[in-house]
């Protein structure tokens, strides 16, 4: 694992464990740290790797609450941890059964290092991010564009670099998880993302994507929307929009209740 400079002073780190991509920003007073991996073994590491680029003082942002983007946390107190002000709840709601889900999947792959950090780990509760972080001659934005990948994503933007990392609302090399996805909305999201015409889009998963990639992403969520619309609408059922989608995996919509029918 090496860091992949995309500008002066913005770098994107590549993990093998889920194909991961974090993100380390510098300015002249601070850094920023984009997602701490998935358990305190993986944030230690991540830490150290942070330290050997830069002695600045830290601050973390997350950009959502699944595991293996924030669990790394711990590694990087006494450092601010940010996020968007819903993802402390969607933590607290989640973590545990997470952790025990992500357990079970280690074990049974036979990876039981990675069961057992987990299974120590307690996630750090975020405190809401501003819109703008001043990092010292260097000013980040931080966008909440609506739900998408889930119902509290952030993304982060390096206006001077060209730069955004986007979290899970994009994903390279495999299709997008919709487990906790909003299928309605998550394109209106990428294309909020799109309107601030970075020149590098960075995914939560795989390689740094072109504009043109990002887009080609935002077509095919915009497929599944129309798709989640017309089974909301009673005009496909679920079964009929997954086979057309360019997606797995989709949580469609219930049917819209019509109402009573009307009274003549």
């Amino acid at each position: 694992m090496t860091w992949l400079e995309l500008g002066d002073g913005v770098l994107a780190r590549r993990h093998a464990e889920l194909d991961l991509t974090t993100g380390l920003v510098l300015g002249a007073e601070r850094a920023l740290v984009i997602d701490t991996r998935g358990d305190r073994e993986q944030g230690a590491e991540l830490a150290a790797a942070v330290r050997a680029v830069t002695t600045l003082p830290v601050t973390v942002v997350l950009t959502h609450a699944h595991f293996d983007h924030c669990f790394g946390s711990a590694a990087f107190l006494p450092a601010p941890v940010l996020a968007h002000p819903a993802c402390r709840a969607a933590l607290e709601r989640t973590g545990a059964t997470q952790r025990a889900r992500w357990v079970a999947h280690y074990r049974s792959a036979g990876n039981r290092a990675t069961a057992a950090a987990l299974a120590a780990t307690e996630p750090v509760p975020p405190d809401p991010a501003p819109a703008t972080l001043d990092l010292g001659g260097r000013e980040v934005l931080l966008v909440t564009p609506g739900p998408g990948h889930t119902d509290h994503d952030l993304a982060v933007h390096v206006p001077d670099a060209g730069v955004l990392f986007a979290g899970d609302l994009l994903e390279s090399g495999a299709p997008p998880d919709h487990e906790d996805a909003h299928p309605l909305t998550w394109a209106g999201a990428v294309a909020a993302l799109l309107a601030l015409q970075a020149d590098t889009y960075v995914p939560g998963h795989g390689e740094p994507m072109t504009p043109a990639q990002a887009r080609a992403q935002h077509d095919e969520l915009t497929t599944v929307a129309a798709l989640a619309r017309a089974v909301a609408a009673g005009e496909l059922t679920g079964a009929e929009a997954q086979a057309r989608s360019p997606h797995p995996g989709v949580p469609w919509p219930r049917r819209r209740d019509p109402g009573p029918p009307a009274v003549s």
